[in-house]
């Protein structure tokens, strides 16, 4: 196993990763934020830094940082934030999660980070289980609301 910064010859495979994480997203949306983390930028853009997990010379996980300027429990700012993280199903609970996360532990303490944060949909447990088994602690449970409002 590899666990690397993602390249540009990442690129499809990584989004087909994401697609799989977030099949209800618009696949266009997913694909624009592939090709804007490539891009020549002089602005940071969402996400941050992209680790993926190779075996056998294929893409098999992948792991999305984020820097958020405030986390709920959190006391330092910004924080390194796990906006995605994905395993291939046939892969899961073999250590390539762990390793990722990993990854981007080292990634953000040698930038001079001291925490790191990520979230679970309530009804994931299987996502809460692997979260606290890499030493992450549960610091709120949210359930949140919206509204569409009528225009004129």
């Amino acid at each position: 196993m590899n666990i690397r910064p993602a390249t540009k010859a990442d690129a499809e495979a990584w989004l087909a990763m994401r697609m799989a994480l977030w099949p209800d997203a618009e696949p266009d949306a997913l694909r624009g934020d592939v090709t804007a983390f490539f891009a020549a930028r002089s602005e940071p853009v969402m996400p941050h830094q992209v680790f993926v997990a190779e075996v056998d010379g294929k893409l098999v996980g992948m792991l999305e940082l984020s820097l958020r300027p405030y986390v709920d429990g959190c006391v330092s700012s910004p924080v390194p934030y796990i906006e995605g993280w994905y395993v291939v199903p046939d892969l899961q609970r073999r250590g390539i999660g762990g390793a990722l996360v990993r990854a981007a532990e080292e990634w953000a303490a040698a930038h001079g980070h001291t925490e790191i944060a990520s979230d679970a949909l309530l009804d994931n447990a299987v996502s809460e289980q692997a979260h606290k088994a890499l030493g992450f602690e549960e610091v709120e449970r949210a359930i949140r609301f919206r509204k569409a409002l009528k225009i004129g």
